[in-house]
């Protein structure tokens, strides 16, 4: 057993108070410094937490930036999903590839150089893009991939590969990124000016029921898509027994095209932090996390830092702002890489050092959350418009918006327009007015809420952006008319069916299903009772599977099939005779032609 690996995992293991759940921090500390958690390092750190090797290697396996295998000491990790795709992330690859002399998911000879695909990383905005590392780079060109490709080879270190440095705190010093925060069109809620601290001042001169009680009169709702009311959440988990309670903060926005808590977190992390100190006084708890996308690593020195400096001002540690026995403080747990993790349940198991298992419901997070507590699990946009409520009222927020979704709405714009980027609009804007801000021109389609959204046509561009007609999230692709919408919807699929997390049958095996069918119909194969079996097929899905990922991962094929069945039926044909047109006897026979050495009699 090596020696060196041993005292690696032993620090980082002492460096987590040896916790089993910090089973995430440890796993990435020895990965960062080994390049991998092998199977040895594995059964050291089980040593280590006192646990047992399966529960390591759970996690280890199940998160995309967590690897058994060691990989090179820089991984560029390359985002593939529709929008990079569209803006030519292919010839990015090509170049790589070519200037390192590796395939897709190979490592150099020399062991140093990882190039591998990734999900959206949340720069739609400016994409094609990737990460080098923790370090992003953006609006990449075939130019730029030679260059850093030849400069890596020639051992240049990865963090001073950067052309310019980004805008607003992008160019801090702990940032040091060559990202832009793109916001578009700023509003009063999240986007305005804040002075650290008014806002926790007006709730401690509150009793919490009262400041539960503006939460609710100002009828704010979760910003994450659902839109649970935010004042009930903490109600019920004020209400819930037990004395520990927990503020939980999701910022693991990983849904393909969304990054406006990127802008957030990079400019106003003040105001979230803000909302989430009101929220542990509101629900009466100590501790609070703030769940970060691995992404999003290269922003954690920066979000550290204004934590540090919140804890000089008094508005976290004990007896914030004054209040005696008003005790709470943040810590940051960085995820590893998969996109269930934003579902609130399998964010908990991550945060408790487990695989991102989403958990059965009852109980609801709010009785039985973090570690057994109660817990109110809210999004970052949610926490920076509650700290705005306390600061300037219910009735203030509540005028904006719409009747039935009170406030604004941050939208993240990518896509076949001419101003991607960040919108601060007010609930109640029609989708027809949001594809004129962002300079969308004869647009054919517009996917709202991301993949588990709904792909929408021209007929539907006069609805509007609410919880009552398109809730979203925040993520609205938009696609010209040169598009192919069931390629897209297949993107999408392949997507959902690499991110399952596999526990149920329906979201395991009948996405695959959908993928399979949909690929048929692309490949000219599809017969007349496809779409039926799609719809049919997709509906179990939606109706029998666990958690939020099934119970959405259909909608690809479901809305494109509602708002573009034309494009479904001129690609189905009558089969000829008794045959099934998808069907390949000679495809089907290969394997058993192989194993046994001879051919078919009959075909």
């Amino acid at each position: 057993m090596s020696e060196s690996l041993e005292s690696i995992v032993k620090s980082v293991c002492r460096s987590c108070g040896n916790d089993r759940a910090r089973m995430m921090d440890v796993v990435r500390g020895v990965q960062e410094q080994t390049g991998g958690v092998t199977s040895e390092a594995m059964d050291l750190i089980a040593g280590e937490l006192s646990t047992q090797r399966i529960e390591v290697e759970s996690v280890v396996s199940f998160y995309s930036f967590l690897s058994s295998r060691p990989k090179g000491q820089v991984v560029i990790r390359l985002c593939n999903d529709v929008i990079d795709k569209i803006k030519g992330v292919d010839r990015i690859a090509q170049a790589f590839c070519q200037e390192l002399g590796i395939e897709m998911g190979q490592t150099t000879p020399d062991g140093r150089i990882t190039l591998e695909w990734t999900a959206c990383i949340g720069m739609s905005d400016q994409a094609p893009a990737c990460l080098v590392n923790d370090e992003v780079f953006t609006r990449m060109n075939t130019d730029m991939a030679r260059e850093i490709a030849a400069k890596l080879k020639g051992g240049a270190e990865y963090f001073k590969l950067k052309h310019e440095l980004g805008d607003g705190n992008n160019a801090d010093e702990l940032v040091h990124s060559m990202v832009i925060n793109n916001i578009r069109k700023a509003g009063p809620i999240i986007c305005g000016c804040m002075e650290p601290g008014a806002a926790i001042r007006n709730a401690v001169a509150m009793t919490p029921q009262e400041v539960i009680r503006d939460m609710k009169t100002s009828r704010l709702r979760g910003r994450g898509g659902a839109g649970f009311p935010t004042g009930m959440k903490w109600d019920f988990t004020r209400g819930a027994q037990g004395a520990t309670k927990y503020v939980l903060c999701n910022a693991d926005e990983g849904e393909p095209g969304t990054f406006k808590d990127r802008v957030i977190l990079t400019e106003q992390s003040d105001l979230m932090f803000e909302g989430m100190t009101i929220a542990g006084y509101a629900i009466g708890a100590r501790e609070g996390i703030v769940y970060l996308r691995a992404e999003y690593a290269y922003l954690r020195r920066l979000l550290e830092r204004t934590l540090s400096e919140r804890r000089a001002k008094g508005l976290l540690g004990k007896n914030i702002a004054g209040k005696q026995g008003f005790d709470f403080d943040i810590r940051i747990q960085m995820g590893a890489g998969a996109y269930i993790c934003g579902e609130e349940t399998s964010l908990i198991s991550s945060c408790e050092g487990l695989r991102g298992d989403p958990k059965t419901r009852p109980p609801f997070p709010a009785q039985k959350g973090y570690m057994g507590c109660p817990s109110t699990v809210n999004n970052v946009e949610t926490f920076c418009c509650a700290a705005r409520i306390m600061e300037k009222g219910p009735g203030w927020f509540a005028q904006m918006g719409s009747k039935g979704s009170p406030g604004t709405k941050l939208l993240s714009i990518s896509g076949d327009c001419m101003m991607p980027g960040v919108y601060e609009v007010p609930f109640g804007v029609k989708l027809s007015e949001v594809l004129e801000m962002a300079g969308a021109e004869d647009t054919q389609a517009v996917q709202v809420g991301g993949p588990s959204g709904q792909m929408v046509g021209k007929a539907e561009f006069g609805r509007t952006i609410c919880y009552d007609d398109l809730a979203t999230g925040g993520s609205i692709m938009i696609f010209g008319p040169k598009r192919n919408v069931l390629e897209i919807a297949n993107e999408f699929m392949e997507f959902f069916c690499d991110e399952s997390c596999g526990y149920c049958t329906p979201c395991r095996v009948g996405n695959v299903l959908l993928e399979q069918r949909l690929n048929a119909i692309l490949d000219g194969k599809g017969e007349p009772g496809d779409i039926e079996y799609l719809e049919d097929l997709g509906k179990t899905v939606k109706l029998a599977s666990r958690c939020g990922l099934g119970q959405t991962s259909p909608n690809p094929i479901l809305t494109t099939i509602k708002n573009f069945r034309g494009e479904y039926e001129k690609r189905l044909k009558k089969p000829e005779g008794e045959m099934i047109r998808r069907f390949n006897i000679h495809e089907a026979l290969s394997d058993a032609k192989a194993i046994t050495g001879r051919q078919s009699t009959l075909y």
